[in-house]
């Protein structure tokens, strides 16, 4: 009998037929995901219709259903994916082994438990189905073989020939988005990464010499119209830019995530006139936005927003109230201010969504406007921008700055930025796991134990090998749901699963790179302590990861 050094030695690392192999497993994985849904649907169903009561029973059983969707629909877009590459020659061996590895993953978390987080699995019999659609042949290849210890050393060793902290395998997109990648990341690695862990120790604000920068370069308008001052470029450029730049800092990379929703608010909601008044002047950076929704005692429950708004005669509106966690407040030029202009609304129906102009503060004045006070939160990571808690007694609003000049309508129309918010997100989370994998590669390169780096310890390169993968999983679902948006269809789906992937990869790339190093990666002098606290809210804002499983899990069952 062979022992098992021999066995692994005798079976090809890339295995045969590969792209017809993983092919046929994506039928058996929408077997099981029909069979989950017609389960999850009948144990949340009374009198022929979803209950909202008993969705929140069977939480688990529900949230479960949407981390399979999003490992289905994560497969099949790596089979597009590849099958791209493959019809373009540029299947090459690194993104061969990122594609058996993470179907031979995936495949064994769907059958065996998929990780919602570090200490939650869910297993197809908690929503009351079975894994026996995947006793396929293919299935049983990809789970014993596709994700060996073999496949991740040789992955490693061929991300180990490509330049320093390169993007791992073809991303599969057109030329143009590949040219717009390599200057945002050339301007990250140039004037972000050196700067940026100074920012972090020092809890400072990004200068403003890099927002006009950036500004220069298109960031702030970049999917707003060119009627409007932008460039009238797709949600997939967004979402490459982002990714780039937060891979330089989260911070800097969501410098545009406010723009980004101010704009969509606008072109979505506001009047021709808004339009026209606002959107050049967003695409410019002449002003910084700042989205102010969340309060002390709602969190993800928006319905239920006490702040006031009440009009006047003259027409305009006075503001009182409390907003929290609101981020680069102090600068900005212009709040999209969600409030309640019907006091005897308890619900949704009456919110109203304002841009409530106010004056940017300094250091020692952050707060000057009349009406408005605000302190800082301080927080673990993602400190470029700041947050704060701010205060309304008396802020006077212009009624002529009523969004779309109708009452009532704010919660629908922030509903619809919601897409392009969670796509951007997922992006920054994309972008935080690639400055994660960057780092730690290089620390396993650079520090030697025992006698050789540690990058040549099994579980060490595992940990990188997995990291690039998951990276890759995340990218191609974060692009799917880009270019969902991009042709005009509806994404929110997508969209939430992209994030709810993004985030959890982004977690378990910076923790995991922090343990390969080991008690450095402790130390806050080190990059990877701030890479750490910058990952941790990725599963929190736009959606907590238990709030996105949640909206997802009421979509594919209504």
């Amino acid at each position: 009998m062979a022992h098992d050094g021999q066995d692994l030695q005798m079976t090809p690392v890339v295995l045969p037929d590969l792209l017809t192999l993983t092919g046929a497993t994506l039928a058996p994985v929408a077997e099981v995901f029909e069979a989950a849904k017609a389960a999850v649907k009948s144990l949340v169903s009374e009198d022929g219709r979803v209950s909202g009561r008993l969705v929140e029973q069977h939480q688990d059983a529900a949230h479960g259903l949407s981390w399979l969707a999003t490992y289905d629909q994560s497969l099949q877009q790596m089979q597009k994916w590849a099958d791209r590459l493959s019809g373009d020659g540029k299947f090459g061996e690194i993104e061969q082994l990122i594609h058996q590895i993470a179907f031979g993953e995936y495949l064994a978390q769907i059958k065996g438990g998929i990780p919602m987080s570090q200490g939650e699995i869910l297993r197809l019999s908690d929503m009351g189905v079975s894994a026996d659609a995947l006793n396929t042949d293919a299935v049983a290849t990809l789970t014993a073989s596709g994700n060996t210890t073999a496949a991740r050393t040789r992955l490693v060793e061929l991300m180990q020939e490509q330049s320093a902290n390169a993007t791992f395998g073809a991303s599969g997109l057109d030329e143009e988005l590949e040219m717009i990648r390599d200057q945002f990341r050339r301007f990250a690695q140039d004037r972000v990464e050196p700067n940026a862990h100074d920012w972090h120790l020092n809890d400072e604000l990004i200068p403003m010499d890099i927002i006009e920068e950036l500004a220069e370069m298109g960031v702030f308008g970049l999917t707003i119209p060119e009627e409007y001052g932008g460039f009238g470029l797709s949600k997939a450029s967004m979402v490459v830019v982002s990714e780039e730049l937060s891979r330089g800092y989260i911070g800097v990379g969501s410098l545009g995530t406010r723009s980004e929703i101010a704009a969509e608010l606008i072109l979505c909601g506001g009047t021709d006139e808004q339009k026209a008044n606002w959107l050049p002047k967003i695409a410019s950076a002449e002003i910084l936005p700042t989205a102010v929704f969340t309060e002390p005692n709602t969190g993800s429950d928006l319905g239920s927003l006490r702040t006031r708004a009440t009009k006047g005669e003259d027409g305009d509106y006075t503001v009182t109230g409390n907003k929290t966690w609101i981020t680069h407040a102090a600068r900005t030029h212009v709040m999209t201010l969600l409030a309640r202009t019907n006091p005897d609304s308890t619900d949704h129906r009456g919110l109203s969504m304002f841009l409530a102009e106010k004056t940017p503060g300094t250091d020692e004045n952050p707060f000057p406007t009349e009406g408005m006070t605000g302190g800082e939160i301080e927080v673990l990571g993602y400190r470029g921008m700041k947050e704060y808690e701010l205060g309304f007694d008396g802020f006077k609003v212009k009624g002529e700055n009523l969004l779309g000049g109708e009452e009532g309508k704010g919660f629908k129309q922030l509903m619809e930025t919601f897409e392009s918010a969670r796509i951007q997100t997922a992006a920054r989370a994309i972008g935080v796991a690639q400055c994660a994998l960057d780092i730690g590669m290089q620390y396993a390169q650079d520090r030697k134990q025992f006698g050789k780096s540690l990058i040549n310890f099994p579980r060490v390169s595992g940990k990188l090998a997995m990291m690039a993968v998951e990276i890759m999983i995340a990218r191609q679902l974060t692009y799917f749901s880009a270019w969902e948006k991009d042709n005009g269809h509806r994404c929110d789906l997508e969209a939430g699963m992209a994030k709810l992937l993004g985030a959890r990869v982004a977690w378990a790339a910076a923790d995991n790179g922090l343990q390969i190093h080991g008690g450095n990666g402790f130390a806050l002098e080190y990059k990877i302590s701030r890479v750490l606290c910058d990952a941790r809210i990725l599963n929190i804002f736009e959606g907590a990861a238990e709030i996105q499983a949640q909206v997802i899990a009421r979509r594919l069952l209504a």
